[in-house]
């Protein structure tokens, strides 16, 4: 959502001057109050005048946003979360090129919203990969769609410790004539990053 707001919070009875930030899944407050609050775990979300109204851990919290600014972070907060389906530009109607396992949870049931799921061509494709050769294999199957425009998403696994990380998909990616568009996470275990065939500079 990247909002933000320097303003007044009431925790409980104590007020303290903040800098407030929605960065999903977070609400967060810096200052004189000191905060990292999961949305999930905001109860009672409303506009009441200027202020943004919630209950934490069974305590009230009010922050003064003004009436435009609280209202509108209250159907932020309390509009439901966008789906994996969403975030990967899967619709009905879209044909799936599936190429590596299929193992999580998250992912099977992006992958269920789609049209059709098949290891051979689609609108979009997505390649579950492990390692630096998992990603060639994955450019070198799908080079015909590639060059025509379709969209690839690299999923991998997500944190330390592992044989690829953001900038490692990245770098394999821009080397084979690719750009990066967009990050999504997949679960808490999967993060993927999607690329487009780089446009040619006009002649």
């Amino acid at each position: 959502m990247g909002r933000e707001a320097e303003c007044t919070c009431n925790w409980s009875g104590t007020a303290a001057q903040v800098k407030a930030l929605i960065e999903p899944p977070h609400l967060i407050l810096r200052g004189g109050l000191r905060r990292r609050l999961p949305l999930a775990e905001l109860k009672s979300v409303h506009a009441d005048g200027d202020c943004l109204r919630f209950d934490f851990d069974g305590e009230p919290v009010s922050i003064n946003l003004g009436s435009a600014l609280a209202a509108k972070w209250a159907a932020a907060i309390t509009a439901p979360p966008v789906t994996l389906a969403k975030k990967l530009g899967i619709t009905p109607e879209t044909r799936i090129r599936m190429l590596g396992p299929v193992d999580d949870g998250a992912l099977q049931d992006a992958l269920a919203a789609a049209k059709h799921v098949s290891d051979k061509q689609g609108d979009l494709i997505l390649v579950r990969v492990d390692t630096p050769a998992d990603i060639a294999h994955g450019l070198k199957a799908a080079a015909p769609e590639l060059a025509a425009g379709t969209p690839i998403w690299f999923i991998y696994l997500t944190g330390r410790g592992h044989a690829l990380n953001e900038n490692d998909v990245r770098s394999l990616g821009l080397a084979a004539g690719l750009v990066d568009t967009k990050v999504a996470a997949v679960s808490p275990r999967l993060t993927a990053l999607r690329f487009i065939k780089r446009r040619s500079p006009p002649a």
